[in-house]
């Protein structure tokens, strides 16, 4: 196709992409990839591995991502990276650096793998769980029967099953013109994009809209209790839910899940839609449907099990029981990783620097 990039055994690729900033590896084998990567062909004087290192280096990363250029999807030019001066030590210095490096990041990224994987088992525990209660209930023993709904599977046999528009009301917004200073204000009323579903409950508005912006495009009030969805996009918002913690109101890249009666709780409603983020995922990429968007009309029309209200109330209590527990290991792990991963990065600006000595890197 020409959009792609042929590299050799040895090379070093590096992802322009900003997200991908940090990310450098050397070709284990020769290749093909996308343009996305740039592929470095050290010359002789230079290492690859050491090369890997210094590029690795947060001061290296910071100045290509102050470069990055684009408003969808940032992304540094070679001309910029081009231009960046590296330092060349002797070759012989480069290789002993290289070598010590691999050992120690080596021992490093083993005790970061077991901390992620510790963090993915709590992960699963927690998923686990909350699928289980929300589906089931907190009775083990309770009879069932089938819920109609292959995403949902047996359901006690006393919940009901209807679908969200009998107990709410779907909605979205839209974004006002930006260029338009009629619609935006620092003291307004909170405006929410679809960044907002990664932490529940939302209580918290990066940019404010005026009375003029509501009453001109489209930009409904949603007062809390409420659950908010990521309707759009193929990155993981698309099918996440939270919890409307505060009034506000949304763009058009998010639904809002209004419940008119008592008879659904906001808290217990997002918990079963993050139990049916694989469904979401799934039933937006369908036939019948917007390419990679879940639609208001799918989510008002999405069956979902109702239990009594008191139910849904213990079973909520049940999760935040759990949460509580487990949210302070989580936490401690959490920030057991970042100190390793600060430590990586600081151990290898102090070699590729020479702040080690060589005779302290076993040379």
């Amino acid at each position: 196709t020409g959009l792609a990039n042929v590299f050799r055994e040895g090379d070093v690729l590096f992802g322009k992409l900003r997200p991908y900033l940090a990310k450098a590896c050397q070709a284990p084998r020769d290749g093909v990839c996308s343009t996305e990567l740039l592929v470095m062909q050290p010359a002789e004087a230079l290492n690859p591995r050491f090369l890997l290192y210094e590029l690795l280096t947060p001061d290296f990363v910071g100045a290509v991502d102050a470069s990055t250029f684009g408003a969808r999807m940032p992304r540094a030019s070679w001309d910029f990276i081009g231009s960046l001066e590296i330092r060349l030590p002797p070759l012989e210095t480069q290789s002993i650096i290289a070598n010590y490096l691999d050992r120690e990041t080596a021992r490093i990224d083993r005790l970061i793998a077991a901390k992620e994987r510790m963090l993915a088992l709590l992960e699963e525990k927690r998923a686990a769980l909350i699928s289980r209660v929300v589906t089931r209930g907190l009775d083990p023993n309770v009879p069932l029967k089938p819920s109609g709904q292959e995403w949902l599977g047996e359901i006690p046999a006393h919940w009901q099953v209807q679908p969200i528009k009998y107990l709410a009301v779907v909605g979205n917004g839209s974004t006002p013109s930006v260029d338009n200073a009629d619609y935006w204000d620092d003291q307004g009323y909170p405006w929410l994009n679809s960044s907002v579903v990664n932490v529940s409950p939302v209580t918290v508005a990066s940019r404010f809209v005026t009375e003029t912006a509501l009453r001109e495009c489209h930009l409904p009030k949603i007062q809390p209790p409420a659950v908010l969805v990521g309707i759009t996009g193929q990155g993981k918002t698309r099918g996440m839910a939270a919890v409307l913690g505060v009034e506000a109101t949304i763009n058009q890249h998010l639904a809002f899940i209004k419940p008119r009666t008592q008879a659904l709780c906001a808290d217990y409603l997002c918990h079963l839609l993050g139990h049916a983020y694989a469904f979401l995922r799934s039933d937006s990429d369908g036939a019948g449907s917007t390419k990679g968007a879940i639609t208001c009309e799918q989510l008002a029309n999405m069956k979902i099990p109702v239990p009594p209200r008191c139910e849904q109330i213990e079973i909520c209590a049940r999760i935040g029981q759990s949460l509580a527990v487990s949210m302070p290991v989580r936490s401690k792990i959490q920030a057991s990783l970042d100190l390793l991963t600060e430590r990586r990065a600081a151990l290898i600006t102090a070699a590729v620097t020479g702040q080690i000595p060589p005779e302290e890197m076993g040379a």
